[in-house]
């Protein structure tokens, strides 16, 4: 189908307004003009119950987002997006604040350190770091460690892949990954990836800058921790929700990763939501398809940890 019609007058007003692209800017500007976006895109700021800062016995900060629930809570630990370049936790903000209280559940989120000056694996490991730390001290953050989903979009959504990994053999034991339109594979030359070069919208030349600024070497994109698609087995891994959008170059990767994970055995949901383009999800203020892609991962969230 053609871009949704929310979507197109998006686009339009980008293009009147000759909009740079993020990756002509300076990693300041970016970092900034990103924020931005972000906060225009997700509507009014929701109130949570409880919000505090605090940070894990290694340093990584982290905020929790607690609905007016008695613990120990179902807890979804959130990693925001940003192509591990770009973002904050004040990026994940709007997301957190609308899944903690639709689901109802806790939501933490993880300040890892970005590249290029903390280039791969320092992502990986903080938010593995992270979720290990809460799920050792529930107590501290009124979490139940038997109800403990990872998660997050685009570069978030790549840390939660890789998360699982590293929990498969390391510990903690996860109840499930949310992963929205995230990336999956280094170099990828998919049918998405080549189609999807509109000036105004996230492209495939999006896509590199991220990865350039991530990788200090090619060939650790060979490793399943910054690519998850080439885990040697994906057997094992947590009950998955992937949702994905028709208009993104990191679509069919996506949609490769659930295929993976279902082939594995791993309860999965895939979700295509048409006529939509990278970065929905956070703009569910502006765009109808990210309140509906807010309330499907809301569900699946609330029968995971019901499940769980």
């Amino acid at each position: 189908m053609p871009l949704d019609p929310q979507v197109e007058v998006m686009r339009a007003a980008r293009e009147a307004e000759q909009v740079p692209q993020l990756y002509t800017q300076s990693l300041a500007e970016a970092r900034a003009a990103d924020l931005a976006s972000v906060r225009a895109g997700g509507g009014e700021v929701e109130a949570v119950h409880h919000v505090e800062e605090l940070s894990t016995d290694s340093g990584v900060p982290l905020r929790i987002y607690r609905p007016d629930l008695a613990g120990p809570l179902p807890t979804l630990v959130y990693f925001f997006g940003g192509g591990w370049t770009l973002g904050s936790i004040e990026t994940a903000d709007g997301i957190s604040r609308k899944l903690a209280n639709a689901v109802p559940c806790q939501v933490i989120a993880v300040g890892y350190r970005l590249a290029p000056e903390n280039p791969f694996p320092a992502a990986v490991h903080d938010c593995h770091d992270a979720v290990r730390w809460i799920a050792a001290n529930p107590e501290r953050v009124q979490a139940d460690p038997a109800r403990l989903v990872v998660g997050g979009d685009s570069a978030g959504g790549n840390l939660a892949a890789a998360v699982t990994l590293l929990a498969r053999e390391n510990g903690p034991a996860l109840s499930g990954q949310l992963l929205v339109y995230p990336n999956t594979l280094y170099g990828s030359d998919t049918a998405s990836m080549r189609s999807d070069d509109d000036p105004y919208l996230f492209n495939k030349t999006s896509v590199n800058w991220y990865w350039e600024h991530y990788l200090t070497d090619p060939a650790d994109g060979q490793n399943p921790l910054a690519s998850p698609l080439l885990a040697s087995s994906h057997a094992d891994l947590p009950p998955a929700l992937v949702i994905t959008a028709e208009y993104d170059p990191l679509r069919d990767e996506g949609e490769y990763y659930a295929e993976k994970l279902h082939a594995a055995g791993v309860p999965t949901t895939l979700s295509r939501y048409d006529g939509m383009v990278h970065g929905f999800f956070a703009m569910s203020g502006i765009l109808d398809g990210g309140k509906k892609a807010m309330a499907e991962a809301s569900t699946w969230l609330s029968r995971t940890f019901t499940a769980g």
